[in-house]
């Protein structure tokens, strides 16, 4: 039965708490819900209107409001801007980055999608066609980061079946028999082609999933794991295991660019990106490559007039008066400094557009970007550094260096420390 096969999987990863279930209304993700709800789980039915299909999307909506609103079931949706672009991709990115926000909203982390064992033979068949390695022909992963999928082992006609027996009502998806659609033109087109050589093409597919799952384990175990340092051959398989394991879509084309970028660049001792999507990208410098998310600006200020400490983030700060001069004075590169002062009256925060230094030892002002750069500081740790300013004047950055305004010319007055409490 799929409820003992959903109660199984739940038991198998120990997931406990709040469940966002992404919820289109259609057969799957319906008779996920149903059985979460039915067997006393907390769930939230977490609806995104990709705002495609006008009215036929409202009502889709609405019929997924009624059902758990019928049922007791939490509800929250979001419509999707005109401004996204209408495909395949970019509509995943969106629901993906929508479930992420539920679960933030919601303080869970457990996201559940309803692919099921079709939608796991359909995806190895596209990626065959699309070339992309034997990592790919894992198909899809049953867990990963947040994200669960308790139907993998559930076929289409067993989920039909559960609506059916149920008295459920799902929506069905006009664009679902889109043949413009790749996976659209796989489901309808390729795989009843194939299921006249081979009735059970579907479970071999899976098979062939599996197979490839157990394969990988074997040769991960003897793979490097310092990219810079493998050869082209296993610097490939490991390109591939990072887009994997950010479930992006790829083939050997954007495998071999992102070969050609990191062996460009390995020597860049500050560190170049390369898009991988909207909000991710590759860094690769001498020392690592990386993937690394866009983050926005924290505009969290915090008022320094006085000796004392300050929270700041995941940080303390600190400024306490010295009496005796020190006998060694500490790098740029750590977080302390000794400062010289008769007047406290600084922010703690991070960097803004026109923000200038004047950097210790050197002659006028420069913009801070300028100094960043010269530091060599990678731009995507440029927004997390924690500044001690007067206005728009930074006068020291955390483990960077220090100012000529604050430095030290008779005797210090203050010692001025980060650490993470």
């Amino acid at each position: 039965m799929i409820e003992e096969k959903v109660k199984d999987f739940i038991n198998k990863y120990n997931l406990s708490g709040t469940f966002i279930v992404a919820f289109s209304g259609g057969y799957d993700s319906m008779c996920l819900l149903d059985i979460l709800n039915k067997s006393k789980y907390d769930a939230v039915a977490a609806h995104l209107n990709h705002n495609w299909r006008g009215k036929e999307s409202l009502d889709e909506a609405q019929n997924c409001f009624e059902f758990a609103n019928k049922n007791n079931i939490k509800f929250y949706t979001e419509t999707l801007g005109t401004e996204i672009e209408k495909t395949e991709t970019a509509a995943r990115e969106a629901r993906y980055e929508f479930l992420k926000r539920c679960a933030k909203k919601f303080n869970s982390n457990v996201v559940f999608t309803a692919h099921n064992f079709n939608d796991n033979a359909e995806t190895v068949l596209y990626r065959i066609i699309k070339g992309t390695g034997t990592i790919g022909l894992q198909g899809i992963a049953e867990h990963r980061d947040i994200f669960y999928r308790p139907l993998l082992k559930v076929t289409r006609e067993e989920i039909e079946k559960y609506c059916q027996e149920n008295n459920l009502e799902p929506n069905i998806d006009s664009s679902n028999y889109n043949t413009n659609y790749k996976r659209n033109f796989i489901r309808h087109k390729v795989l009843p082609l194939l299921k006249e050589i081979n009735p059970k093409v579907t479970d071999a597919l899976n098979t062939l999933s599996e197979i490839a799952k157990d394969e990988n384990i074997l040769i991960d175990k003897y793979s490097p794991q310092n990219i810079i340092e493998a050869s082209a051959i296993e610097q490939k398989r490991i390109i591939y295991k990072i887009l994997s394991s950010y479930n992006l879509e790829y083939d050997k084309k954007k495998i071999d660019n992102i070969q050609k970028f990191i062996s460009e660049n390995k020597g860049s001792k500050s560190g170049k990106t390369i898009s991988l999507t909207s909000d991710l990208w590759l860094l690769v410098n001498n020392k690592k490559v990386e993937v690394i998310k866009k983050s926005e600006k924290n505009p969290l200020e915090i008022e320094v007039t006085n000796t004392g400490t300050y929270n700041f983030e995941e940080y303390i700060f600190s400024i306490e008066k010295i009496k005796d001069n020190p006998q060694i004075f500490p790098e740029d590169s750590e977080f302390k400094a000794y400062i010289e002062t008769d007047n406290i009256n600084f922010t703690l925060r991070h960097r803004k557009d026109g923000d200038k230094i004047s950097p210790l030892g050197t002659c006028g002002t420069q913009k801070l970007k300028k100094y960043l750069n010269e530091k060599k500081i990678p731009r995507h740790e440029k927004d997390k550094l924690i500044l001690l300013c007067k206005e728009d004047e930074v006068l020291w950055v955390a483990g960077i260096g220090l100012s000529n305004k604050i430095k030290v010319v008779d005797k210090p007055t203050h010692m001025i420390t980060l650490k993470k409490r």
